[in-house]
């Protein structure tokens, strides 16, 4: 559905791709944020992309642009780098202003990170947030963090914005430990897509094109040792493309294993690997056999394979599957519903009501927040959480007496 023709490799100069507000939140590319823009259905919704992540291992995020009555809605915020604002600006002037900017997440920090710029660059837009905004270490309220408070609302508590265009539904809130989970999604009627921050994602097993901006971390990870030299082809590309989906997904996936400190010295360092670009050929990452298995599981070949993204289900819901299931419900109730358009990853992804009622009877069926095999070490990572009383063993207690869905 993407209008593929919109999407054009190009240098840009650093200066309109920086982004000076970097260390605040330390995620790779750092300072330069290359962006691409997407048409992804004509005439309604567009998305900017760019890389984030950590180490090399990188996934797209993505700010997605809303027509609504008199002009445009923005959410999910990204860094405003000069190349963004203005791909904004040449969607201002043939459908209208930047009326309204949504973060409809109470935990995701790399959304929240971009909030005050963003709304800087649109004084005149109103800003609605989730309910539940938490900051770490120190809580802080919006203002303080650089929102501005006079024109900034609170999603369900003090209305909606766009009902005559939009429909809103609540997953959480959960209490989670830090702070609050809450999501709060979108679904535009006259596109018939819902749109997502992290509840749902689909991955394929083609990289994505932001990547053909720099295939820097595609080709890194593709690699076997640290004294290997970076080779760009379609096969590496991929290859790459899906040990950055399991890493991404399951943080240190069973068939990676970390070498001796030695080994990692030893291939180091090498001729054409001495530079920042590559690390200086420091490659602590060995995969044994099979892993492609595991990458084939979570990435679908011909179209996006929707899931439960597996750090959500393991650290965020394990002790709330039926709260994801009530929120799958609340969907399948929707009219019409036609795509799904999340923040990381694939988008726009085909997702009709059949669609839906199938995926709510897998997770309902499945063995939620399982510790075998890839699952592992986020297992390990939540009961040593849930032993240190990090994390509550019920997540809804703190909000028994709340509509869980808004």
């Amino acid at each position: 559905m993407a209008n593929q023709s919109e999407i054009k490799v190009k240098k840009e100069p650093y200066s309109n791709q920086s982004w000076p507000w970097w260390p605040l939140l330390p995620l790779y590319p750092y300072g330069r944020r290359r962006t691409v823009f997407e048409e992804l259905i004509p005439g309604n919704i567009w998305g900017f992309q760019q890389l984030q992540g950590l180490y090399y291992v990188a996934v797209p995020v993505r700010l997605t642009v809303v027509k609504v009555s008199n002009g445009l809605m923005l959410i999910n915020p990204l860094p405003p780098t000069s190349e963004l604002l203005r791909g904004l600006s040449a969607l201002e002037k043939q459908y209208g202003p930047v009326l309204t900017i949504v973060l409809p997440t109470a935990s995701g920090l790399e959304h929240k990170i971009s909030l005050p710029a963003l709304a800087r660059s649109f004084p005149k837009a109103d800003l609605w947030v989730c309910p539940g905004q938490w900051s770490f270490p120190f809580a802080l309220p919006l203002d303080w963090l650089g929102v501005p408070k006079s024109r900034t609302k609170v999603l369900l508590d003090q209305g909606l914005p766009h009902q005559e265009t939009c429909s809103w539904i609540s997953l959480g809130p959960l209490d989670i430990g830090l702070g609050r989970f809450q999501e709060v999604a979108c679904f535009h009627k006259p596109s018939r897509a819902l749109m997502v921050t992290d509840a749902l994602i689909g991955i394929e097993s083609k990289p994505p094109e932001l990547f053909d901006l720099d295939p820097t971390p595609l080709l890194f990870h593709a690699r076997d040792r640290g004294d290997q030299l970076f080779e760009d082809s379609p096969q590496m590309r991929k290859k790459g493309w899906a040990r950055l989906v399991l890493f991404a997904s399951f943080l240190r996936p069973k068939l990676l294993e970390i070498p001796p400190l030695l080994d990692v010295i030893r291939n180091s360092f090498k001729p054409g690997l001495r530079n920042a670009k590559a690390h200086f050929g420091l490659f602590p990452f060995t995969w044994k056999e099979g892993w492609e298995i595991s990458a084939s599981n979570l990435m679908g070949d011909k179209k996006p394979l929707i899931q439960v993204a597996p750090v959500l289900e393991r650290l965020v819901f394990p002790r709330a599957k039926q709260s994801f299931i009530k929120w799958l419900d609340e969907l399948i109730r929707i009219k019409g519903i036609r795509w799904l358009v999340p923040a990381h990853f694939s988008a726009p992804i085909e997702f009709r009501t059949g669609q839906v009622k199938r995926l709510r009877n897998r997770i309902n069926n499945s063995r939620w927040a399982t510790g075998e095999g890839d699952w592992g070490f986020l297992d390990t990572l939540d009961n040593t959480l849930l032993k240190r009383g990090v994390v509550p063993s019920d997540p809804l207690e703190a909000f028994k007496d709340q509509d869980l869905q808004g």
